[in-house]
């Protein structure tokens, strides 16, 4: 929250009640976490709260760089490095369901220049690997 807080005002960014509220949400759940999720965990302090607000909230944090939305199962994780904007892989357990961010930009850079060599222009990445975690496949 620290560096999300120090990002905003270094970018003039207002980072909102809801706005905190909804990252502070997705930072604590040990797995992903789905739009409809978090809406029910806000009902809690929000009796009044839908899923527009829920959405806004998430679409500014996505924009932002502060959390990471995994396609393949439509649900959220917070950003392990939110003051830099970047793009990396993802291990998503289909057991546990527990994702792991691969801080190591080489994957991406490999991507984003093999489709520039093939006259690509790339606009967004999303690399998913799906299977089963250390734990999981211990247990």
């Amino acid at each position: 929250m620290r560096e999300v807080t120090a990002a905003c005002e270094l970018r003039g960014l207002r980072l909102t009640e809801i706005r905190s509220q909804v990252l502070e949400l997705i930072a604590a759940s040990e797995k992903p976490i789905k739009a409809y999720d978090l809406l029910d965990r806000l009902k809690d302090d929000r009796s009044n709260a839908a899923p527009p607000t829920v959405y806004r909230a998430l679409d500014f944090l996505l924009e932002n760089g502060f959390i990471h939305k995994l396609q393949s199962i439509n649900a959220y994780v917070s950003c392990h490095h939110p003051s830099v904007v970047h793009q990396v892989p993802f291990l998503i357990c289909d057991v546990c369901e527990s994702a792991i961010e691969i801080c190591d930009e080489h994957v991406a850079d490999m991507l984003n220049d093999q489709a520039k060599t093939l006259g690509f222009r790339p606009r967004a990445q999303t690399l998913e690997v799906h299977g089963v975690c250390k734990r999981c496949g211990a247990a």
